[in-house]
C-alpha cells in the first residue's frame, strides 16, 4: 500500500506493517486500508525535509513565489469541494454540510497566510547612529514536524501547513491514525501541483511509535501537535531533550457564561451550537454551561426540550443535525464519564445513553447529554469529557460568574451572553481563555490567533502570530564607516 508520501514519492513502509483499517463512524464499516509508517520511514521523510530545505529549488524562493503555491493548493480544493468533503465526513462521522464547511475553512487559511505570506518582512532599528545600519529580518524555522487530531482532520493540518510554507519551512506531516484520509487527498493536489519534491512529506501511524520518532529526531527544529493534554506534556518532554521550538494546543474546558438579561432565545440557541456542534468533539466546545440563578429553571427547561429534539444521524440523512462520535473507544469514553457524573450526584436531563433507533445501532453514536446541579469539584466539569455533555453550574454575581469561569486547569476558549454591553467587556477581559465569543459561539477568523492559556497549550495559530511561529528572527549589524576600537593596549 502506497501511502506515504516522502521526497515528492507515493511509497510503501519500509518494511512489511499490517496496515490499519480506517472505520466508518456512522455504520462501523471498513472505508479503506492504509499503510502504516515505521520508524525508518520517519527518518527518510525527515531526510527528504532537510535537504529540500537546503536545496535552493525551495531555500531561494521569495515569499511571492510561497504566497502563489498557497493559492493554487486553495485553487484546487475549491474545484474539489464537495468530494473533499463527503470524505472529511466519511472519515470522522460529521454530516455532509460540515464536511464542506471544514474544506471552506481549510480554503480560507490558506487563502490568508497567501496573503500575509510577504507581509512582517523586518524592520529597520534605529541604532542612535549614522554610521551603522541594523535590521530585524526573519527567516524560516526548519524542518517541522506536524501531527493533528481527528475531529478536524484537514481543517487543524491546514492551520500548521500553511503558515509553515508561507515562511518557507519543510515538513513531515502525521494525520490521526483514526481520520487519515483527508490528508491523503490533500498530498494528492500537492503531488498534481508539483510542490518540490521534500517540501512536504507524509507518514502515517501511531502517535506512540510514528509521532514518538518525528518529535525525537534530532533533525527537527519544530513540533507542531493538536490533541491531548497527556500527549502534548510528553510531545514537550522529549522535545526538550534537543531543544527544539514547540507549539501545542491541547484542548480545554471551555465556560459559557449566560446572564439574566441575555436574549433568552439566542442564549439557549447558542448553548446548543458551543456544546453540540460535531457532537461536542471539538476542544473550543461550551461544555460548561454557568447560567445566572434567577433564570436557570426557564434556561435549563428549553434547553433540555430543543437538545432532546436534536436530530442525531448519518452523513447520508439529510436531516441529520449531529453525527456519531468517533469510534466505539471514544464513545466508551463518555459512556464512563455520564457514570461518573451520576455517581458524582448530578442530575440528568437528558441523553447519557446510546440512540434507540436500529439504524443508528452499528455507529458510534451517542444522545446529546445534559446534565444539571453540577459542583466545581465534579470531575465531569473538571476534565475534558470531549463529547455532546453539558454541565450546568449557577452563579448569583458577576464576580461569582468570572470566578467559575476560570475555575479550570485550561484556558482555551468560552463564551458570555449578556445584552449589557459594558459587563460584556468586563467579562471577556476577566476571562483568561485565549478566545472569548460576546452573544456568539464558535465562529474562528484566520486572520485572528487561536490558542489557550494554561494547559490548553503553548504558541499561536492563526493571525500574523501563527505565522511568526515557523520564523526565527535575526538581528544584523553593519557598521558602514568601520575604524579600529583600539581597546586593548596591545593595538594602540
Amino acid at each position: 500500500m502506497r501511502h506515504l508520501y516522502i521526497n515528492g514519492n507515493w511509497t510503501a513502509p519500509a518494511s512489511d506493517t499490517p496496515g490499519r483499517a480506517v472505520l466508518n463512524p456512522a455504520d462501523g464499516t471498513t472505508i479503506t486500508q492504509v499503510a502504516e509508517a515505521t520508524v525508518e520511514d520517519v527518518d527518510a521523510a525527515v531526510a527528504a525535509a532537510k535537504a529540500a530545505f537546503a536545496n535552493p529549488t525551495w531555500r531561494d524562493t521569495t515569499a511571492a513565489e510561497r504566497a502563489d503555491w498557497l493559492r493554487r493548493i486553495a485553487d484546487e480544493m475549491q474545484a474539489d469541494k464537495a468530494r473533499l468533503g463527503r470524505i472529511e465526513s466519511d472519515d470522522s462521522g460529521k454530516t455532509l454540510p460540515e464536511g464542506e464547511i471544514d474544506i471552506d475553512d481549510v480554503i480560507s487559511c490558506f487563502r490568508y497566510f497567501a496573503d500575509i505570506a510577504a507581509h512582517h518582512a523586518g524592520r529597520v532599528v534605529d541604532t542612535g547612529s549614522n554610521t551603522a545600519i541594523s535590521r530585524v529580518v526573519y527567516e524560516p524555522v526548519g524542518v517541522c514536524s506536524m501531527i493533528a487530531p481527528w475531529n478536524y482532520p484537514l481543517m487543524q493540518m491546514a492551520w500548521k501547513i500553511a503558515p509553515a510554507l508561507a515562511a518557507g519551512c519543510t515538513m513531515v506531516i502525521k494525520p490521526s491514525e483514526v481520520t487519515p484520509l483527508s490528508t491523503i487527498e490533500f498530498l494528492r493536489i500537492v503531488d498534481r501541483l508539483g510542490l518540490p519534491p521534500g517540501v512536504i512529506n507524509l507518514v502515517l501511524g501511531s502517535g506512540a511509535s510514528v509521532g514518538n520518532r518525528m518529535v525525537e529526531h534530532p533533525d527537527v527544529d519544530l513540533v507542531s501537535f493538536t490533541g491531548g493534554l497527556a500527549t502534548g506534556k510528553r510531545i514537550m518532554a522529549t522535545a526538550a531533550e534537543t531543544v527544539k521550538k514547540v507549539a501545542l494546543e491541547l484542548g480545554g474546558k471551555n465556560p459559557n457564561v449566560v446572564f439574566a438579561d441575555a436574549d433568552f432565545d439566542i442564549a439557549v440557541d447558542q448553548a446548543m451550537n458551543a456544546a453540540f456542534t460535531h457532537s461536542g468533539q471539538v476542544c473550543s466546545a461550551g461544555v460548561r454551561l454557568i447560567v445566572e440563578e434567577e433564570i436557570h429553571d426557564q434556561f435549563v427547561t428549553e434547553l433540555v426540550r430543543r437538545t432532546e429534539l436534536i436530530r442525531v444521524g448519518k452523513a447520508t440523512d439529510e436531516r441529520a443535525e449531529t453525527g456519531p462520535l468517533v469510534s466505539a473507544e471514544h464513545r466508551a469514553k463518555v459512556e464512563e464519564y455520564v457514570a461518573v457524573g451520576l455517581d458524582e450526584g448530578a442530575t440528568l436531563r437528558c441523553g447519557g445513553k446510546r440512540p434507540e433507533e436500529a439504524e443508528l445501532a452499528d455507529g458510534f453514536f451517542f444522545l446529546p447529554t445534559i446534565f444539571d446541579n453540577c459542583r466545581r469539584d465534579m470531575r465531569i466539569v473538571q476534565e475534558e469529557i470531549f463529547g455532546p455533555v453539558i454541565t450546568i453550574e449557577t452563579f448569583t454575581t458577576e464576580a461569582q460568574a468570572l470566578e467559575l469561569a476560570n475555575d479550570t486547569e485550561y484556558g482555551l476558549a468560552g463564551g458570555v451572553f449578556t445584552s449589557d454591553a459594558s459587563r460584556a467587556q468586563r467579562v471577556a477581559i476577566g476571562m483568561r481563555h485565549g478566545t472569548v465569543w460576546i452573544n456568539d459561539y464558535h465562529p474562528y477568523l484566520p486572520q485572528a490567533e487561536w490558542g489557550g492559556f494554561g494547559r490548553s497549550g503553548v504558541g499561536r495559530e492563526l493571525g500574523p502570530t501563527g505565522l511568526d511561529e515557523y520564523r526565527e528572527s535575526k538581528h544584523i549589524y553593519q557598521n558602514i564607516a568601520p575604524e579600529p576600537v583600539r581597546w586593548f593596549s596591545g593595538q594602540k
